[in-house]
């Protein structure tokens, strides 16, 4: 995988924070790249990146338990600006000489922050915050060894600033929005305490990537799997533009598309954009290898290893076809095929991965980068894997790519095959297909789809009894799932006006026979994740 080079970089070191994606988001919101390394990464890895800065995420573990993730301290005496976040924060003080014990009740939730030194962490604000806390253990002593920043009812080292070495910690989450200006105090570590000036910009980055790739790749050819959302598309156009015909980019219908997406993606990629497109239609053979399957982890599974075979057939019709048609040329030499290229994203490694092995709980395994077999033919190009979603729209939208596809909502790799709880069969996709063409044509109509981050169908494993004319009938359910969000890291359920929802209840019922009930998702992320499967 490329590595992209920068001038200023800071390092996230995880200490199992499902937030610890959103920490390194507020850091590249401050125009600072930043990566996420494992709490244990060694030593070496980190000083080879020349951090401005390194922070320290928060964690499920306690700091004094046995067994408990712990840091090299050699990395406090590097001499570079260290910020503790709640578990880091404690970590930091008990590798300094301070102690850290359970306190009477657990603290989760907003608290009163009194700023008794505002220098340089909390220059610029005012000098009581309201703070998003979010602890079970505290800072109880720190003898000499600190200077006391800020403190709050429950927690009286708050925030604390180490007197011989450039050691920060707050006990909250500044990277939450629930935090008042946690991004300024974010801001503060990275430009007056780090120094960093803040010069990353997408299209210095879009530069890098383009001549890495072609660096890379060579005369080689590149096979891009392109599935037509955001991501992908991206991923295809970039490579184009690095390498123009040496990439093939191979289309799969694999009977989980939105309605006429097919079609669409053909004439956009292969009429419009010119990029060489293999057209697979497989539909067959994904329903077969998923019949009689309901677990979401085995159909993801299933599905990504589906993907690979596919790709690994394609690769070899290219190869001989290429070979036959211009061995005159060549002396017989075929072109090689020896990259893959995906639209892999930073989150999607982050919950599939532990975050390079970090202790971050897997959430789900992401069709990128869970269905891979471990003897992979190709090299894997990923030139997306550490850019969050809106930053892949900003790279669209420097790519010249129309808002229409940019700003297209998320949709899955494995596509509505984790939009059927349950068994996935051609009936059911093709219920859900027009329930959802529905739902995206009522939202987009009213004008909403701007404010909204998704907007979906789920066809659920529940018949229940109904009335259509005379008849009883006893027919599915559909769930919509409309969500708002910046990132899809966390999200709030969206507050649709009732004659939207009335129109999108109406139509699925009338028009889309085998279903007699609509019911509306009303669950945030967390506790839930946007899909349903």
């Amino acid at each position: 995988m490329l590595r992209m080079k920068v001038q200023e970089c800071v390092i996230v070191l995880d200490f199992g924070a499902q937030y610890s994606q959103l920490i390194a988001r507020r850091v590249r919101e401050a125009r600072v790249y930043c990566e996420i390394l494992p709490y244990n990464a060694p030593i070496e890895v980190i000083v080879e990146r020349k951090p401005k800065g390194i922070i320290l995420s928060g964690g499920p573990a306690s700091v004094y338990r046995k067994g408990a993730p712990r840091l090299d301290r050699r990395i406090l005496e590097l001499g570079v600006p260290v910020l503790g976040i709640c578990y880091g924060l404690q970590l930091g003080a008990l590798l300094l000489g301070g102690k850290v014990v359970r306190t009477p009740g657990r603290e989760y939730g907003r608290a009163t922050c009194e700023l008794v030194d505002k220098k340089d962490l909390f220059a610029g604000l005012p000098d009581r915050l309201s703070v998003w806390m979010s602890h079970g253990d505290h800072v109880s002593r720190i003898g000499r060894s600190f200077d006391v920043l800020a403190r709050t009812e429950n927690a009286p080292y708050a925030a604390l600033r180490a007197r011989h070495m450039p050691f920060y910690g707050v006990q909250f989450h500044p990277e939450v929005v629930h935090t008042q200006l946690g991004a300024k105090i974010i801001r503060n570590f990275l430009h007056r305490v780090c120094g960093c000036r803040g010069t990353w910009k997408m299209r210095s980055y879009l530069a890098q990537c383009i001549a890495d790739i072609r660096n890379e790749v060579g005369d080689k050819k590149v096979i891009c799997a392109l599935s037509g959302g955001v991501d992908s598309s991206v991923v295809a156009l970039l490579l184009h533009e690095a390498i123009d015909d040496n990439l093939v980019c191979v289309f799969v219908d694999n009977s989980f598309l939105r309605l006429h997406e097919a079609e669409q993606v053909v004439k956009t990629y292969r009429d419009h954009y010119r990029i060489n497109l293999e057209f697979v239609d497989a539909s067959k053979r994904f329903l077969r290898g998923l019949h009689g399957v309901k677990d979401p982890e085995r159909k993801r599974k299933i599905i990504g290893a589906e993907f690979i075979a596919v790709f690994t057939d394609a690769v070899k019709r290219l190869t001989r076809g290429a070979a036959s048609r211009g061995g005159a040329r060549t002396s017989g030499k075929a072109p090689a095929i020896e990259y893959l290229a995906q639209g892999t994203l930073y989150p999607d490694v982050i919950e599939s991965r532990s975050v390079w092995g970090g202790p971050t709980s897997v959430i789900k395994t992401h069709h990128n980068v869970g269905g891979l077999p471990a003897k992979l033919k190709f090299k894997l190009i990923e030139p997306l894997k550490y850019l969050f979603k809106d930053e892949v729209r900003a790279m669209a939208k420097e790519l010249g790519m129309p808002a229409s596809m940019y700003k297209r909502q998320p949709f899955p790799g494995p596509g509505l095959a984790v939009r059927i709880v349950g068994e996935v069969t051609a009936r059911r996709l093709d219920l859900l297909r027009r329930a959802d063409a529905v739902v995206t044509e009522e939202i987009e109509k009213a004008g909403l789809n701007q404010d909204l981050w998704q907007y979906f169908a789920v066809l659920l494993p529940i018949s229940s009894v109904g009335v259509m004319g005379d008849e009883r009938t006893y027919e599915y359910c559909v769930a919509l799932r409309v969500v708002e969000s910046v990132d899809g890291m966390t999200a709030d359920w969206a507050r649709l006006p009732y004659d939207v929802l009335h129109r999108i209840s109406s139509r699925i019922t009338s028009e889309v026979r085998g279903v007699n009930r609509v019911v509306l998702d009303v669950s945030s992320k967390p506790p839930a994740t946007i899909e349903w499967e």
